[in-house]
C-alpha cells in the first residue's frame, strides 16, 4: 500500500512522526506492507516549519493507496496545484486523511464539504467559520467520514495514523506498533482533546502517580485514605499537597476524572448507563447524572445521543 505524505513549504515536522508509524508496522507484520513515499506541488527540496528539508518527488500520476496532508506550522492557503492534485486523487485514491491543519487543505479542495471532521483545536473555530458546510468536532482526537479521516493537532497524528495501521492490518498489529512507538496507548478517535491530567499538572511525580492510579482504577472507591497511601502520605498531607499542586481537591479531580473515562463510553455507546456509572465508580446512574450536570451542563443521555446524531 502507497502511502503519500503531501509535503508543502513550512510543513510541520510532526507529520513525519505520523511516517513512523507505518515504517514501525512494516517491522511488526514482518513485511513491507507499506511504501511511504514524500511528494509536492514540483518536487525537490522543501523546507519544512524547523529549517530543515525534505527532497519530495513532484505530483503526477503515480498512484496512492493512501495519501496524508499535514499543513504548515500555521493556517495558509494551499496551492491551485495541490488542491488540484487532491480533488483528482479522491477519485482513485482508497482514502485521504489530514493531520493538524491540513483539514483547511483538504476544505480548501472541496472534500470535507457536508463531512465530519476536525482539526487543532485552537483552529477548529476558524475551520467552522470559513467553511460552514463542514461538521466541524473541536473535541476529537480524529474522525472518519467515509474515505476521509482528519485528526486534531500534533501528537494526534499518531493515533490517527494506528488508527489506519488498525484498519488495514488489525487490532494486534496497531497495538504492538505502539508499544514499539513506546507510546502509553492509542487513543480512541472518540476521545477528548483535552485532558484532565494534563489540566491538572501535577509539579512532582508523586501526586502525578497517584492520579495515574486513580485513573487506572476509577471503580474503586478512592477514599483519602486510598490516594493517600498510594502516595505514601498521611491522608492529611496528601490533601495539602494536592491541592497546592492542582488547584483542586483530590474529591473534585477524582471526579472529573470519571466524569472524562463515562462521557468517552457514554459516546461510544456500546454500554448501558448503569454500567458506565458502575465501571466509571459512581456507583449508581443518578450520581453520575448530577456530575455530568455540573461538568457539561447536560445529562449522559444527550452527550450519547449528540454523539450519535
Amino acid at each position: 500500500m502507497r502511502v503519500g505524505f503531501v509535503v508543502i513549504p513550512g510543513y510541520s515536522v510532526m507529520g513525519f512522526a505520523v511516517a513512523t508509524v507505518f515504517e514501525v508496522a512494516n517491522l511488526v507484520a514482518g513485511k513491507p506492507t507499506y511504501d511511504v513515499r514524500f511528494v509536492s506541488e514540483k518536487g525537490g527540496a522543501i523546507r519544512t516549519s524547523v529549517g530543515v528539508s525534505v527532497h519530495t518527488q513532484a505530483l503526477d500520476n503515480t498512484h496512492f493507496d493512501t495519501l496524508m496532508v499535514e499543513g504548515a506550522s500555521d493556517v495558509r492557503p494551499s496551492s491551485e496545484g495541490i488542491r488540484h492534485f487532491l480533488r483528482k486523487a479522491a477519485r482513485r485514491t482508497r482514502r485521504i486523511a489530514s493531520i493538524c491543519v491540513g483539514a483547511f487543505v483538504l476544505a480548501e479542495a472541496g472534500l470535507l464539504a457536508r463531512k465530519k471532521a476536525t482539526t487543532h483545536w485552537l483552529y477548529a473555530s476558524e475551520l467552522q467559520t470559513r467553511f460552514p458546510d463542514i461538521k466541524v468536532d473541536a473535541d476529537r482526537i480524529f474522525t472518519k467520514d467515509g474515505a476521509i479521516w482528519t485528526s486534531a493537532g500534533m501528537t494526534a497524528g499518531l493515533d490517527l495514523g494506528l488508527a489506519l495501521v488498525e484498519d488495514d492490518l488489525g487490532a494486534d498489529v496497531a497495538r504492538a506498533t505502539a508499544k514499539k512507538l513506546v507510546m502509553y496507548h492509542r487513543r480512541a478517535g472518540g476521545q477528548s482533546q483535552f485532558s484532565v491530567l494534563l489540566e491538572l499538572a501535577p509539579k512532582s511525580d508523586r501526586i502525578q502517580q497517584t492520579l495515574t492510579y486513580a485513573q487506572q482504577h476509577l471503580n474503586a472507591r478512592l477514599s483519602i485514605e486510598d490516594l493517600a497511601q498510594a502516595a505514601s502520605l498521611s491522608p492529611r498531607q496528601f490533601s495539602r499537597i494536592f491541592r497546592a499542586e492542582t488547584g483542586q481537591s483530590p474529591a473534585k479531580a477524582i471526579e472529573n476524572l470519571r466524569v472524562e473515562a463515562a462521557r468517552l463510553m457514554m459516546e461510544q455507546g456500546r454500554h448501558s448507563i448503569d454500567t458506565v456509572a458502575r465501571q466509571t465508580g459512581f456507583a449508581d446512574r443518578d450520581r453520575m447524572r448530577r456530575a455530568f450536570l455540573r461538568t457539561f451542563g447536560q445529562p449522559p443521555q444527550v452527550l450519547r445521543r449528540n454523539a450519535r446524531r
